[in-house]
């Protein structure tokens, strides 16, 4: 088959340094619908469009032998920000050796003639999935959690906390600090508990307190190095010296939960605050007189913003919009999940706070503050794969760095969001219709 690669950026496709090439709707959920999807629950592929494996070495990577070589081949590979077809990717150990455009010079073990390879989704801000929490605390439920986003496509996560009462807040992350050195989490977010009460959203008001930064080096401590951001509102009393702290710290400080001016955002910024949480949502609204923090953060190019692409958090346009106006670069798509994402509707709880889910909308239970959503990253993957472009193709290109680039690069995270040699071999292996058909974890295809 003859080489064909789309290059959306300068640089070579598939070269290996010092070497040669080588070859179910919940009431219709009106969160996709809204996005031209016909269904927000991750469809399965049929039995034909699954990825053909040969016995070999594909197999005893499935069983964790960590010096398996496997090769993997698909009609569409999206390479170090580029699109090949075909494309072809090959595996040592946990990372990715080689990769290339056309077709490798050995068969494949694992082939995907009609379908699309991408990078693995990384999610910077996620509390829960498959009805459980990060913030219930338990190993279990940090576990599962982590289990449900993977078989969704999500292998790298950023365990969100929010708000809770000061002790709770500590034995929380001290936790999670074990599973981030196990390797289940990459980080934790610690969303709260420095909002704005007018701007909290779903978390609880008793809660909210000021920034302090005996309990910021309290938790920083607890954290052992787990803790990778923290979302502020800079106009609270302290904020600015808590930011200086947080990021001398190596934490990424993000903007958010915030009735903030311009004026105070752009001084976050000037204090090293470097993303915008789910920008729109929970902030004050841009205005013509006073833009807020909204214009604050679009317009310095040293800012990644968060947008919640789920129908529900966002009008379906603006994304798109914004991707033609700032760049995918600087956009991370997040799911901002609580438990309910994949489970039933019905009551759950996001931290202290009671949430009602129907039609796979989360409120606040009683009220109508959406709390968090019921979206995964294949699902914003996919729409953004048909809307984020003006063409297929560069709809494509932005999507994957919206969903693994972007949020990568804003982190701090060098091993992940990419498929380039040497990087970790996290994949997401999909069908000429962008179903989810395998997810590749450190090298360890993973079942979905």
């Amino acid at each position: 088959m003859a080489r064909r690669c789309v290059r959306r950026r300068r640089g070579r496709c598939g070269v290996r340094p010092g070497g040669r090439g080588r070859a179910a709707d919940r009431c219709a959920r009106t969160a996709f619908a809204a996005a031209g999807n016909p269904s927000a629950a991750t469809a399965r592929a049929a039995p034909g469009d699954r990825p053909r494996r040969r016995s070999g070495p594909a197999a005893r990577a499935e069983e964790g032998d960590r010096d398996a070589v496997t090769l993997i081949s698909a009609g569409t590979a999206v390479l170090d920000g580029r699109i090949c077809r075909p494309g072809w990717i090959e595996v040592v150990d946990n990372r990715i050796h080689a990769c290339g455009a056309g077709t490798p010079s050995r068969a494949a073990d694992i082939e995907l003639p009609d379908g699309v390879v991408v990078p693995g989704f990384v999610d910077m801000h996620v509390h829960g999935g498959g009805g459980a929490s990060y913030s219930a605390g338990t190993v279990a439920d940090i576990r599962a959690t982590a289990r449900f986003h993977l078989r969704h496509g999500t292998t790298t996560t950023m365990a969100s906390l929010v708000t809770a009462a000061p002790d709770e807040l500590l034995g929380a992350v001290a936790r999670l600090a074990d599973e981030v050195d196990a390797g289940t989490a990459a980080g934790i977010h610690l969303e709260g508990p420095w909002l704005n009460p007018a701007r909290r959203g779903a978390h609880a008001q008793r809660q909210l307190r000021d920034p302090d930064l005996a309990e910021i080096d309290a938790l920083l401590r607890a954290g052992r190095g787990a803790i990778r951001m923290v979302t502020i509102a800079p106009e609270l009393p302290g904020a600015l010296a808590a930011i200086e702290r947080l990021v001398a710290a190596n934490v990424v400080v993000a903007v958010g939960h915030t009735d903030a001016t311009y004026e105070q955002t752009k001084a976050a910024i000037d204090a090293g605050a470097s993303v915008g949480t789910h920008l729109f949502n929970a902030m004050r609204p841009l205005g013509h007189r006073e833009p807020g923090p909204t214009l604050a953060l679009l317009e310095n190019p040293g800012v990644t913003v968060e947008l919640i692409a789920d129908g529900v958090h966002l009008h379906p346009s603006l994304p798109a919009h914004l991707v033609r106006s700032i760049g995918a670069e600087r956009i991370a798509l997040v799911t901002d999940a609580m438990a309910a994402a994949g489970a039933a509707d019905g009551e759950y709880r996001l931290g202290p706070v009671e949430v009602t889910v129907a039609c796979g909308v989360a409120h606040v239970t009683g009220t109508s503050t959406i709390a968090g959503s019921t979206a995964t990253m294949h699902q914003l993957f996919r729409t953004a794969a048909r809307t984020a472009g003006p063409d297929p193709d560069a709809a494509l290109v932005a999507a994957v760095r919206m969903t693994a680039a972007t949020p990568a690069a804003a982190l701090g995270l060098t091993e992940v969001g990419q498929l380039r040699p040497g990087l970790r071999a996290d994949l997401v292996l999909l069908n000429r219709e962008l179903d989810l058909v395998g997810v590749m974890r450190r090298g360890i295809l993973e079942a979905v």
